[in-house]
């Protein structure tokens, strides 16, 4: 009687058997790995901008605070970008000639705003407002990062869901004085627990309905 199977056939046929195995655990771990990664989050991506505005020159060397382009970051949802205008509060009178500030010129002469590209960026189906994180505590640099040193912004955190829940499920460890909302280098100290639950009774944060799915999806 003829040999109907090749002698490697059971060897092929136990790799198929293990392929579907693991094929679709390696496909699903695959997918997360994308979705975690900096290609979907943005995160430490430095895009490019029509002017290179460095934070760490103005912030870090000058010491402008967050509020003095960003105003309406403590009573608004959104943080603001500064009209042609603020920029040209100093740049009428300093680095009027600079090639790097055409584009603030002509913005200004042709009554037409910059197009800066967005950084930090959220899909639309998310609801984030600045201005209670800031009256609850939760500094900028939380979620800004160190933008004292950054020449160009970067987004420094995923923005992830999960890791906004990982905040809203234990926000003390994030929590500070409202005088140092605004400082970049602030960083929790070794009494950080005790600072922080003192701070949720303080500011009245209420955790139990932090994770409700109407608080970020409206």
């Amino acid at each position: 009687m003829p040999q109907v199977f090749r002698p490697y056939a059971d060897t092929i046929a136990r790799l198929v058997l293990l392929a579907i195995l693991i094929v679709p655990f390696a496909a699903i771990g695959v997918a997360y790995g994308v979705m975690w990664s900096p290609f979907v989050t943005g995160e430490n991506v430095t895009l490019k901008q029509p002017v290179p505005f460095s934070h760490e020159h103005h912030v870090g060397g000058l010491g402008l605070d967050c509020r003095y382009c960003h105003d309406a970051v403590e009573k608004s949802p959104v943080a603001s970008v500064p009209p042609t205008y603020t920029c040209m509060t100093c740049h009428s009178q300093l680095y009027t000639n600079a090639e790097m500030l055409a584009p603030v010129r002509e913005s200004l002469a042709r009554g037409v705003p910059i197009q800066w590209n967005r950084v930090h960026r959220l899909p639309a189906y998310v609801y984030f407002d600045h201005s209670i994180h800031l009256a609850k505590g939760v500094g900028c640099s939380t979620c800004h990062g160190r933008i004292d040193t950054m020449p160009l912004v970067r987004q420094t955190q995923p923005l992830t869901m999960s890791w906004c829940l990982e905040c809203h499920r234990s926000p003390a460890p994030n929590l500070r004085p409202l005088a140092d909302l605004f400082r970049s280098d602030w960083k929790p100290g070794a009494d950080q627990d005790q600072k922080g639950e003192r701070l949720l009774r303080e500011y009245g944060i209420e955790t139990g309905h932090l994770t409700d799915c109407s608080t970020c999806h409206r």
